[in-house]
């Protein structure tokens, strides 16, 4: 019984109903894939969708391609000249790509269980780590970029703010502006609370003469390739 589940579903020659059988399990383990990609994180409405059809994709290619060399052969040369426009990924959207084309892999091979077991697998761990915000402890960094008057001395001028306000702050880059009579300072810190509290900057006003102050989330997607 067990060797009956596990083997594959394709003897030979693909037939009209291991295709059809194959094609909707694709596309329900492609939805499957695009649910656990949008849980509770930030994602692209396009990316989401081609998620859902990869794995149906990859899968009727493997099936049409399989035991024909030369069919293989031009179907990658017709994949290599394609040009994708789209805008750089993160490592959370390339895993998620890699891991639907590896479904559909295993359903064109018509290991219709294997690829069940690794997408209850994989998409709980990914759920359960986004639940719990694994990894999460460089995401709450923030960046404070402060103007100061050229006459004030920047070492040590906010630190009492920001032991108040922040868990750490380090100085990362000091630039002179509007002909040297100003400096810019970079700090990068982690506050005390998730909100950015008005009177943390209020008190940042009171001490740099009111000029510019800019803080916000530190980015670090185009890094993470």
């Amino acid at each position: 019984m067990l060797n009956f589940i596990t083997n594959s579903v394709i003897s030979g020659t693909p037939t009209l109903g291991s295709l059809l059988l194959c094609t909707v399990c694709s596309l329900v383990f492609g939805l499957a894939v695009a649910a656990s990609y949008m849980f509770r994180a930030k994602y692209s409405k396009s990316l989401a969708i081609t998620l859902a059809l990869i794995p149906a994709t990859v899968q009727l290619i493997i099936m049409l391609t399989s035991g024909n060399i030369g069919a293989g052969v031009a179907t990658a040369g017709a994949f290599s000249l394609v040009r994708f426009r789209s805008l750089p990924g993160n490592a959370r959207d390339i895993g998620n790509l890699f891991f639907a084309m590896a479904l559909g892999l295993a359903t064109g091979m018509g290991y219709l269980f294997y690829a069940f077991i690794f997408l209850i697998l994989i998409c709980g761990v990914s759920m359960l780590l986004t639940q719990t915000r694994f990894g999460g402890g460089g995401t709450d960094a923030r960046t404070l970029r402060i103007t100061i008057p050229e006459n004030l001395d920047y070492d040590g001028l906010f630190d009492d703010v920001f032991s108040k306000y922040a868990d750490g702050a380090e100085l990362d880059k000091v630039k002179t502006t509007n002909m040297g009579n100003l400096y810019e300072l970079t700090y990068t810190l982690r506050l005390k609370s998730e909100a950015m509290p008005k009177a943390f900057i209020d008190e940042l006003r009171c001490r740099n003469g009111n000029l510019g102050i800019l803080l916000s989330r530190e980015r670090r997607d185009g890094e993470e390739l």
